[in-house]
């Protein structure tokens, strides 16, 4: 039935930013939380990339769900699930809808691409939509598929990124929000601010807008503020980006200084694991169970 308590729509109705980072695994979901975010974004591009493969609808919804599952029983935080082009067409939409609120959702975002599709960011990759009166359909299945209607539907515009225009982009999230979408996701691939400024500063709709930042590092949270129409920023791959970058380093270290004799004092102790696991936990219920 989702989290009980959906942070993310009181912090957007109340005209806040909420300020979202993406996990991959519940490891990466409780240090999310740790850190002080408001929500988790359950990244399909990071599941993927940690599966090793490309985000290109190669992961099954089987699995994303289960990871997201597993991310729920290890947080406390609102989870925004990733559940690309939603498997399919409006059917598997509501199918999706329902199975991802149960496993502990927040708000689910899909996007206006066809399925199988391509990663937003990568140079040169195939961006194709589908109609909007199709997609209008798949906003209008994930509403009535939820239990609660507390559930955030989010429409992710992807015209930007297939270099349709701000036009396009206008006309399909006026059309969105027709649907019933609680948010707009607009993404572009950009490395400035401005096509996404330019965006807001035009769209004249009546629910809040979702920016992802990757591509434009400059769109801070304070800037973010200043438009005046954003309920919820998405730091979207910087999870599986730091850990690679750490990983890669210590890895090279290892190997340069042949042992593990000067990045040990770099990296955290194993007591650190020891307490992300929760072991204190554990031995006390040993004591007290164990006979």
């Amino acid at each position: 039935m989702g989290k009980p308590d959906n942070d993310l729509r009181r912090i957007v109705s109340n005209g806040g930013l909420a300020r979202v980072m993406a996990a991959h695994d519940p490891l990466s979901a409780m240090l999310v939380e740790e850190a002080g975010f408001d929500g988790i974004w359950a990244s399909g591009f990071e599941f993927s990339a940690a599966q090793g493969l490309a985000d290109v609808s190669l992961v099954s919804m089987a699995e994303h769900l289960n990871n997201l599952r597993n991310m729920a029983a290890r947080t406390t935080l609102p989870i925004i699930a990733d559940v690309d082009t939603g498997y399919g067409n409006a059917i598997n939409v509501l199918h999706t809808v329902e199975q991802y609120e149960a496993a502990g959702a927040s708000a689910i975002v899909i996007e206006d691409k066809m399925f199988p599709k391509v990663t937003s960011l990568v140079a040169g990759g195939r961006q194709d939509l589908v109609p909007i009166e199709e997609f209008q359909g798949k906003i209008e299945a994930a509403r009535y598929a939820r239990r609660n209607s507390d559930l955030l539907v989010i429409a992710r515009v992807e015209a930007l990124i297939a270099g349709l225009g701000a036009d396009e982009a206008l006309k399909r999230a006026h059309a969105y929000e027709q649907a019933g979408a609680d948010l707009i996701l607009i993404h572009s691939k950009q490395k400035t601010p401005d096509e996404i400024e330019s965006f807001i500063n035009a769209w004249d709709g009546n629910i809040p807008i979702t920016i992802v930042p990757t591509a434009y590092p400059q769109m801070t949270e304070a800037r973010a503020r200043a438009l005046g129409k954003v309920g919820i920023l998405i730091y979207g791959n910087h999870a599986i980006r730091a850990a690679v970058t750490s990983m890669q380093k210590v890895f090279a270290r290892i190997i340069e200084d042949g042992g593990i004799q000067n990045v040990n004092n770099d990296i955290v102790p194993v007591s650190e694991i020891f307490r992300l696991q929760r072991m204190e936990d554990v031995k006390e219920n040993e004591k007290k169970f164990l006979r």
